[in-house]
């Protein structure tokens, strides 16, 4: 490759990395994620060697990583105590992993194609939704987050799961570049690209109407989402003074929610400052400073740590007091976050630790997903379904979730860390496909925003506002949404699982084999 065609190669690479990432809240050009990977299936389809396709291939996920990723960097500052320098490099490293998913990509599509001209229309939408499938990821996405504000283009989740939307999104880049390479099937290939979306679009368009019309027959249940905009201290310790004030400013909250109609009140991920035994049956007495409930008597979900003394074990749990107080549900959170709640081979390497803040890697994961059942006055039953952090963006642990059918599902988060600018509104969006996948609503309680109703068909109905406590500090707030009662999980997702990366990775295995016996007939000839 001469250096004109290796700066071009690479300029197509950069180019698509740049679109995909604009695509994506915060930026919300999302129309880009349509057109975005054809510059990289230009450059990699044109790479006279298999080594230069690769790592053109992977560039392009290093950039699209990166400018999604980018808060990664002040993450490392704030967490970790690193030099920013430092934190570049772990920004990097993050990139380097997760475009992994592209280089895998780029092997498949440019092996095939070397055998024989498939369609780029059939093998991007086959192949991407595999890999970003298989490829672990500390911070699970795929390019169907670029479609999180557009409804009707993800309401094939419920059959697919996200991924499907991944696949429509490499159809439409596979059709256009095919009609751009002029090859022979391009125009039936367009068509039936066309009519796929088509079809998707129609079937999500009849499927909202349908749900909309359950949602408005159904059951309403008045929610309090307190956002109590708290910087919490690395290491998880908290003078009695710091204690008692961000306790008394949840309760404050929980009153002002309580008389605006609140009949439950969400506290957010491990907003209780103290941590609370095992044991724990029921609210402190009046007279302790450590009283739960003070000034509202509504039933409180409420995130918090519990200690098994015996064993040592700390958990990170969502726990569910009734109207007088008494603990009648817990959960803890099962997918825990690597390098923050656990430490990846600290049994092995146990010096791992002393490159870590105070208090990492300390948590122990719950038994699987739960409900907690909240009895009303009216006779009704809430199944609750509790989702901590980043679960709520977890399809194969959502998918765990529907089989117990929850009646809506509660995040309680913390995204206090990761600034205000960028990694709340991605968590946000990622969190949008839980209401799809398993036609339930889904309120979302996080320490400093962004609190949220997204609704069965995955519409964000109300939204509080991302909040950096740590350097711009504001009171705690909370609003008061309305969600439906619905028999959630009762899906093809959640029937099926994964059965779509599944079949696209077989028809990607049949098509190889195709080729590579073509191959073997030529060379044979």
């Amino acid at each position: 490759m001469n250096a004109s065609n290796r700066y071009t190669g690479l300029g197509l690479a950069t180019l698509s990395g740049c679109l995909w990432f604009l695509a994506v809240t915060p930026f919300d050009l999302s129309a880009l994620a349509w057109v975005a990977a054809v510059p990289m299936l230009l450059a990699i389809d044109r790479a006279p060697t298999f080594r230069g396709a690769l790592l053109l291939g992977w560039w392009a996920g290093v950039v699209e990583t990166a400018g999604g990723f980018y808060w990664i960097i002040d993450l490392t500052q704030r967490f970790a105590g690193f030099p920013w320098i430092a934190g570049v490099l772990v920004l990097f490293a993050f990139c380097a992993t997760r475009a992994i998913i592209f280089l895998l990509f780029t092997a498949v599509v440019y092996g095939i194609r070397r055998g024989r001209p498939v369609p780029m229309t059939v093998l991007a939408a086959l192949v991407m939704p595999i890999c970003e499938f298989i490829v672990p990821q500390i911070f699970p996405c795929g390019q169907w987050i670029s479609q999180a504000w557009n409804p009707h283009a993800i309401q094939i989740s419920e059959l697919t799961g996200p991924l499907g939307v991944s696949a429509l999104l490499m159809l439409v880049n596979g059709a256009l570049y095919d009609l751009f390479d002029r090859h022979r099937a391009a125009r039936i290939c367009g068509v039936a690209a066309a009519a796929i979306v088509a079809a998707a679009l129609i079937f999500g368009s009849v499927r909202m109407r349908q749900v909309d019309e359950l949602v408005a027959h159904a059951p309403r249940l008045k929610i309090g989402l307190v956002q109590p905009n708290f910087a919490y201290s690395a290491d998880g310790e908290f003078s009695r003074e710091e204690t008692l004030h961000q306790l008394a400013a949840l309760q404050e909250q929980s009153s002002r929610l309580q008389r605006e109609g609140a009949q439950l009140v969400v506290w957010s991920e491990g907003s209780y400052p103290l941590a609370l035994p095992r044991e724990f049956a029921a609210d402190f007495p009046e007279t302790s400073e450590a009283r739960i409930r003070r000034g509202f008597d509504t039933p409180l979900v409420m995130g918090a740590n519990t200690i098994d003394t015996k064993n040592d074990d700390a958990y990170n749990s969502a726990l569910l007091l009734d109207g007088s107080g008494r603990q009648v549900g817990i959960y803890d959170k099962v997918w825990l976050l690597a390098f923050g709640e656990y430490i990846p081979g600290i049994d092995v390497f146990p010096w791992l630790k002393n490159f870590l803040p105070a208090g990492a890697g300390g948590f122990r994961a719950g038994p699987g997903p739960g409900v907690l059942n909240l009895h009303q006055s009216d006779g009704q039953t809430w199944r609750l379904g509790p989702v901590i952090c980043y679960e709520d963006l977890l399809p194969e642990f959502i998918e765990r979730v529907g089989r117990v059918h929850p009646d809506i599902l509660v995040n309680i988060t913390s995204d206090s860390w990761f600034g205000a600018r960028t990694e709340p509104w991605e968590h946000l969006a990622l969190s949008v496909f839980s209401t799809v996948e398993l036609r339930v609503a889904l309120v979302r309680s996080v320490n400093s925003g962004i609190s949220a109703l997204i609704d069965p068909n995955g519409r964000l109905i109300a939204k509080t506002y991302a909040n950096d406590p740590y350097r711009e500090p504001r009171g705690s707030d909370g609003i008061v949404v309305s969600a439906p009662k619905m028999a959630g999980g009762n899906t093809l997702f959640v029937a099926w699982g994964n059965w779509f990366p599944y079949s696209c990775a077989l028809s990607t295995c049949i098509i190889a084999a195709i080729v590579w016996r073509g191959r073997r007939t030529q060379r044979a000839d």
